[in-house]
C-alpha cells in the first residue's frame, strides 16, 4: 500500500479525533459498551507502545559491550588519530562472552561497533579506518560477525552501537559524513542479521583528529537528520528498536551512567516540553520507553589495567536493578572485554553473583494464585476479573468500568506470607494510566497502608518495604487515574539476605573497615583474597605504603561474602602545597571526597589553573588519578590536563598530559599511567588546562601511586 502525504493527513485527523473522542468519554462513570453480547476493553489512552517497543520493555536485561581500540590506550574516548594496529586481542571468544551472558540472565546484548574514535571493529566499505587494517586474524577478522553470531546461536537478541560523532573522518561536521555514516548503518543493519537496537549516543562535537586538522568542531542540531535516518533503519528493520535519535527514536536516555531512572517513571515524552528524559512526561504525546545504563565495573566504559578493585558489588547491582527495572526502564549492564579478548574475572563474578540475587528474589511471588475480589469488574467479565492481577501472565488484566478512576481490589493468600517488595504492572499496550496508589495489609483486624503515597505504575514498579510485612491478605487502592486503570499484576516477593561488601577508607596513613553486629572482618595486603584464615579487622591499620587492600564479611555460619577492593596511593600524610595559581589546593590532597579544590572565588580564573605538593619525602610513581567534584555539578571539571614531576622543585618534568573524558556523564576518578616508573619524585604539579563548564577549574582529590 502506498501513503500519500494527504492520506497521512486524513489519517492524522482522524487519530486525533478519536483520541478526543476516547479522552472525553473516560471522563464520566458509564457502563461499558459490549459488542454482539462481548466487553468491549478499555479503549487506548494516549500515547501506547508498538509490538516492538512492548518486546522490548519485557526483556528489561542486557549487556553492553565496549570492546575497540580504547581497550588498548586507556582512554573512554579516543581522539581519532590511533593506530587500528593496536587492536589484536590474543584470546577473543564470542561464543564464551555471551554464553555467560545467557549463564547471567541477560536476553541480549548491544556492541560497540564504533565509537567516537571513528574505528570500524567490522571491515566497512566506508572508511579505511577500520579492521583490516589491524593485524588480529590477518586483517580478516569481524568482531561485529563474530558477537552476532554467537548471540543467534545462544539465543540472545543482538544490538549495535554506532557513534554519530567520529573523530576521526576528515568529513566530520559537513555533508561528506553524512554519507559515510548512513553507509555504516546500513551496512549493520543489512549484513548481521535482526538487531533488536541501535544506539546513538548524544556525546556529539568538540575536539577530534578530523583526518589531521587537529581542530575543535560544532554540530548544529539538525546535522545528522535523525529523521531521515530513522527511515532509512525502518525500511531495513522495522522492528529495531531505535534508541536516541533525537525526537524520532524509541527509546530513551534514563538520566545519569549510574543505572537509576528517577520516579515517580513516565514512559511518554511531550514534544512540546523540553527535556524530561529521566522522569519522562505524563500525559507525553510519544510513548519513548527510558534504558539504565551503567557499567558493572567503577573503571569506566572499556576496560582499564587494574580495574578489578572497582567491580561494583552484588549489592549494588541489585539495588540498581530496583532502581531501574524496579521502576519500569531496561537496565543495559556494561561488561568491557579486555586486551586478551575475555570480560575480566571479576566482573564476571559480580555478574553470576547479581544473578543469584535476583533468582533468590523472584523465586517466590507469594501473590501468585491469590483469590481476588474486587469493587468493580468490567462488563462482570472473566476478561476482566482481578484474578488476572495473580496469574503470572502480563497480558491479562484486571479492569473496570469508563470512568471509575479509584477502584480497589484485594487478593486472599493461601497462607499468611512474609514479604517485603510489593511489584504492580499496568496493561502498557493501553497506555500509562494510573496516577496514584497505595497498598494495605489486613493487621490485627484492621487495615494498615503498608505502601504510602505511591505514584504512577506504568510498566512496572518494585516498591521496597522498610520492614518485612506477614499478612494474608492485601488490598490495592487506586487513588487517581487519567483513565480507567488496567492492572496486569500484583506481586509479593522478599528480598534476599545479603551479606554485605564492607567499606575501606584510609585517613591519614590508617585503613578503617567498619565493624557489622554478627560478622567478622577479615582482609589482606598482599594482593590475596581474604579466607577465614586472614587477619581479622578489629581497629585502624597503620598502611604507610599504600597499595591495594582487600576486605569481607563472614557471617557466624562461615559464609563469606562479597570482596572489596580498594587501591591507595601513597599516603598524603605530611604534603604540603608549595604553590597554587589561585583557590584552597589542600582541598584536593585532604583525602575528603567531599571537599574541592577550585579557581572560582570573588570571580572565575579561567584555566590553566595548577597547584604544586611537596610530598616531603621522595617516592618512585607510576600513575596519578584525578577525582572530578562529588558535589552533583560539573563546573569547572577540567578534561584536559598536565602532570609534571620533579625531584627537587626546580627542575620539571612532564610525565603526562591528556584527555579525561565523559566526566560530565560519568564522574568517578581517572587513573593515568605514566609511559614509565618516575624516580624519586618529591613534587609534583597538577594542572588543568580546560574545564567541560563553566571557566575555572576543580579537583576532590589528586592522589600518585
Amino acid at each position: 500500500m502506498k501513503i500519500t502525504l494527504s492520506t497521512l493527513a486524513i489519517l492524522t485527523c482522524t487519530c486525533a479525533s478519536l483520541a478526543t473522542t476516547v479522552q472525553a468519554a473516560d471522563q464520566s462513570k458509564k457502563p461499558t459498551a459490549s459488542s454482539q453480547g462481548k466487553t468491549l476493553p478499555p479503549a487506548p489512552f494516549g500515547a501506547v507502545p508498538t509490538d516492538a517497543q512492548v518486546n522490548w520493555q519485557r526483556m528489561e536485561f542486557y549487556a553492553f559491550v565496549h570492546f575497540g581500540l580504547n581497550t588498548w590506550t586507556g582512554r573512554e574516548w579516543g581522539y581519532g588519530d590511533e593506530n587500528p594496529k593496536m587492536f589484536n586481542p590474543t584470546d577473543f571468544n564470542a561464543d564464551k562472552i555471551i554464553k555467560t551472558f545467557k549463564q547471567a540472565g541477560m536476553k541480549g546484548m548491544i556492541y560497540t561497533a564504533k565509537h567516537h574514535d571513528g574505528w570500524c571493529s567490522w571491515p566497512t566499505k566506508t572508511t579505511g579506518h577500520n579492521i583490516t587494517k589491524s593485524p588480529w586474524k590477518n586483517g580478516k577478522g569481524d568482531v561485529v560477525g563474530e558477537f552476532a553470531k554467537a548471540c543467534k546461536e545462544n539465543g540472545l537478541k543482538f544490538g549495535t552501537y554506532l557513534s554519530p560523532w567520529d573523530r576521526n573522518n576528515a568529513e566530520y561536521g559537513r555533508d561528506g559524513y553524512l554519507k559515510t555514516y548512513y553507509g555504516q548503518i546500513a551496512e549493520l543493519l543489512t549484513n548481521y542479521g535482526p538487531v533488536f537496537e541501535i544506539w546513538f549516543d548524544g556525546a556529539n562535537g568538540g575536539d577530534g583528529f578530523y583526518g589531521g586538522a587537529r581542530e575543535r568542531r560544532q554540530i548544529k542540531g539538525d546535522y545528522y537528520n535523525f529523521e531521515q535516518i530513522v527511515k532509512n533503519i525502518r525500511k531495513l528493520q522495522p522492528n529495531c528498536i531505535i534508541w536516541g535519535a533525537g525526537h524520532y527514536g524509541d527509546a530513551r536516555w534514563g538520566g545519569s551512567e549510574k543505572g537509576h531512572v528517577n520516579y515517580p517513571h513516565w514512559s511518554t515524552l511531550s514534544s512540546t516540553q523540553p527535556g524530561g528524559g529521566g522522569t519522562g512526561n505524563r500525559g507525553g504525546d510519544r510513548w519513548v520507553p527510558a534504558e539504565g545504563d551503567t557499567t558493572i565495573n567503577h573503571a569506566g566504559w572499556f576496560w582499564h589495567a587494574g580495574q578489578a578493585s572497582r567491580v561494583k558489588s552484588p549489592e549494588q547491582l541489585l539495588n540498581v536493578w530496583f532502581d531501574c527495572v524496579g521502576r519500569g526502564a531496561n537496565l543495559i549492564l556494561n561488561v568491557a572485554a579486555d586486551q586478551t579478548g575475555n570480560l575480566d574475572p571479576a566482573d564476571v563474578k559480580a555478574l553470576l553473583a547479581f544473578k543469584e540475587l535476583r533468582d533468590r528474589l523472584y523465586a517466590n511471588d507469594f501473590a501468585k494464585g491469590a483469590k481476588a475480589t474486587a469493587s468493580e469488574t468490567r462488563g462482570n467479565s472473566a476478561k476482566y476479573s482481578p484474578a488476572n492481577m495473580v496469574d503470572d501472565n502480563l497480558d491479562t488484566y484486571w479492569a473496570v468500568e469508563d470512568g471509575n478512576l479509584t477502584p480497589s481490589a484485594e487478593i486472599q493468600l493461601a497462607k499468611p506470607a512474609t514479604f517485603d517488595v510489593v511489584r504492580l504492572r499496568e496493561q502498557i499496550r493501553l497506555g500509562q494510566r494510573v496516577d496514584s496508589f497505595e497498598v494495605d495489609a489486613w493487621e490485627n483486624g484492621a487495615w494498615k497502608t503498608i505502601v504510602k503515597d505511591g505514584k504512577t505504575i506504568g510498566n512496572q514498579i518494585m516498591v521496597r518495604l522498610p520492614e518485612p510485612v506477614t499478612t494474608d491478605k492485601l488490598r490495592l487502592r487506586i487513588t487517581g487515574s487519567q483513565a480507567t486503570p488496567c492492572i496486569s499484576e500484583f506481586s509479593l516477593l522478599r528480598k534476599p539476605v545479603i551479606i554485605p561488601q564492607p567499606e575501606i577508607t584510609r585517613q591519614g596513613d590508617m585503613l578503617t573497615i567498619p565493624e557489622k553486629p554478627g560478622f567478622t572482618v577479615k582482609y589482606t595486603t598482599d594482593g590475596t583474597a581474604p579466607t577465614a584464615q586472614s587477619p581479622a579487622y578489629t581497629q585502624p591499620v597503620p598502611f604507610a605504603q599504600g597499595g591495594l587492600v582487600k576486605a569481607c564479611y563472614i557471617d557466624k555460619e562461615g559464609n563469606i561474602g562479597p570482596v572489596k577492593e580498594n587501591r591507595f596511593g601513597i599516603p598524603k600524610t605530611g604534603w604540603k602545597i608549595v604553590s597554587s595559581t589561585a583557590g584552597d589546593a589542600t582541598k584536593a590532597i585532604d583525602d575528603n571526597p567531599k571537599t574541592f579544590w577550585h579557581t572560582h572565588m570573588a570571580q572565575e580564573q579561567a584555566p590553566p589553573q595548577s597547584f604544586t605538593v611537596d610530598m616531603g619525602k621522595p617516592h618512585d610513581l607510576t600513575s596519578f588519578s584525578y577525582l572530578p567534584r562529588q558535589d552533583g555539578t560539573c563546573h569547572g571539571m577540567t578534561d584536559r590536563y598536565t602532570f609534571e614531576v620533579s625531584q627537587d622543585g626546580k627542575t620539571w618534568k612532564k610525565a603526562a598530559e591528556g584527555e579525561f573524558s565523559n566526566l560530565r556523564a560519568n564522574p568517578i576518578e581517572l587513573n593515568v599511567n605514566f609511559s614509565k616508573k618516575e624516580p624519586n619524585v618529591r613534587y609534583f604539579r597538577f594542572t588543568g588546562t580546560r574545564a567541560i563548564e563553566k571557566n575555572h577549574v576543580s579537583a576532590a582529590e589528586i592522589s600518585v601511586f
